[in-house]
């Protein structure tokens, strides 16, 4: 399925959706700090990927057979702990202390003190070479365990993200899936502004993926291209994800001013959380 217009928020968020939404908020004024509208972007492919995809077990993190999950765009990562604190990686009121002294979730994610994090990511470009070395691994102790990273559209920018591609595809990697959260919107600007990424299906495609695109905010379409993999045998996947900086909310949708926040006040997150229930109701 080809998608040749940029999706748009087109349906009211269910009570999962909205819940990990609340949750992100709430998150976001602990710290009174945050990308949120780069991780309101994430929702729905994490849910579908921690409900319906990925084999882990949170009372036993390094479970060998696990699935490995990278959130290569390490500053989603507000979306990337409500989904821990959700399974049971990490209590829930360690949310509470986001980014404050003697909590272990900082403004990108640290494999070394945050369980369910496979990777310490944040300087982008890196997610996807780490992925390639767990698929590989995996391959050569024959667990079955697949790898999954998810990466921006900005960060597609990134050198490395090609040279992970291409020995993805060297070594018929298809236990190895690259996701790809493409909102048209990097940190100062519009991808085709700052760097054009079009046409970037056949792109990936040169490279010797196997390619999908879909709706990331679409529950079922989500589901669907996901439990496909591979998308072909003997190739590594990549699914395009088209979807919404900001998406819930609308001041925040499509509004470059919430790629990151700072000074955050609790009512401006009371505000926030009482708009995504009116624009939901």
């Amino acid at each position: 399925m080809t998608l040749t217009t940029e999706c748009k928020t087109m349906r009211r968020l269910d009570t999962r959706s909205l819940m990990l939404r609340k949750i992100i908020l709430q998150t976001l004024g602990c710290a009174k700090r945050g990308h949120p509208a780069s991780a309101f972007s994430l929702v729905e492919i994490l849910r579908v990927l921690y409900d319906h995809v990925l084999q882990f077990n949170p009372a036993w993190p390094t479970w060998p057979n696990r699935d490995r999950f990278i959130l290569s765009k390490g500053h989603g990562c507000l979306a990337l702990y409500a989904i821990l604190a959700d399974k049971g990686y990490i209590p829930q009121e360690e949310l509470t202390r986001f980014c404050q002294p003697g909590g272990i979730l900082g403004g990108h994610p640290e494999a070394c003190k945050i369980p369910g994090v496979e990777a310490s990511t944040g300087s982008l470009g890196h997610g996807p070479s780490i992925g390639v070395g767990f698929a590989l691994c995996a391959r050569l102790d024959g667990t079955g365990a697949r790898s999954f990273v998810l990466i921006g559209d900005g960060e597609s920018n990134e050198g490395s993200v090609w040279e992970a591609a291409l020995c993805a595809a060297k070594h018929r990697l298809d236990n190895f899936t690259i996701i790809i959260d493409y909102n048209k919107l990097q940190s100062y600007g519009p991808t085709q502004q700052v760097l054009p990424l079009e046409p970037y299906a056949a792109k990936w495609e040169a490279f010797g993926f196997a390619v999908q695109e879909v709706d990331g905010h679409d529950i079922q379409a989500l589901q669907e291209a996901f439990l496909a993999l591979p998308l072909t045998p003997g190739k590594p996947s990549v699914v395009i994800c088209h979807t919404v900086k900001g998406c819930g909310l609308p001041c925040m949708e499509h509004n470059l001013k919430w790629h990151h926040k700072s000074n955050v006040t609790e009512e401006e997150v009371q505000r926030l959380v009482c708009e995504l229930e009116n624009a939901h109701a």
